[in-house]
């Protein structure tokens, strides 16, 4: 059984998290890719495996504050959970893609000053259940994995082109 498997499982409030579980119905925005199979959401954030792509993770993002709407945010599951025990949520994780490393480290404080006591004990559950451990560095492996990443197997749809006005 994959870790993804045992997190579904669960059962878990993972909207603590910032991952509310994906549901039919949820509006389609223009930069999610035809071929994804979304995990959760954050607002309008889509946190999604891609066929072609195994294991990893993408976040797909319509307003994004970087030149591009979706992006590798963990080659697999597993570490993707790890990513969020060491940030305490998707939301440092996803941001990322446009931050550099201080603007990062001031973000992680600023969300774990926030963070509640159930966050905390979800975590502490997750990491106990799925007998994992938080990512050391985070920052640098989402950065290492973002860097040279071949974007050349996600499907997007013509309102992804039309949106952005850039030829298919």
């Amino acid at each position: 059984m994959t870790i993804y498997e045992k997190f579904i499982l669960l059962k878990i409030d993972s909207k603590l998290l910032s991952l509310k579980k994906a549901e039919p119905g949820y509006p389609n925005y223009f930069c999610y890719p035809t071929n994804a199979r979304a995990i959760g959401f954050d607002g309008c954030i889509m946190y999604c495996f891609i066929d072609g792509y195994e294991e990893t993770v993408f976040a797909c993002n319509p307003e994004s504050c970087a030149d591009i709407n979706v992006y590798p945010l963990a080659r697999n599951f597993e570490d993707f959970m790890r990513l969020m025990l060491a940030c305490g949520s998707t939301n440092p994780v996803e941001q990322i893609v446009w931050m550099n490393k201080r603007q990062f480290e001031q973000h992680l404080q600023d969300e774990k000053e926030i963070q509640t006591s159930e966050q905390k004990e979800l975590l502490s559950l997750l990491e106990r259940e799925l007998h994992i451990t938080a990512m050391e560095c985070p920052f640098e492996y989402v950065k290492k994995l973002q860097l040279n990443f071949d974007y050349g197997k996600i499907e997007l749809s013509d309102e992804y082109y039309d949106a952005l006005g850039i030829e298919r």
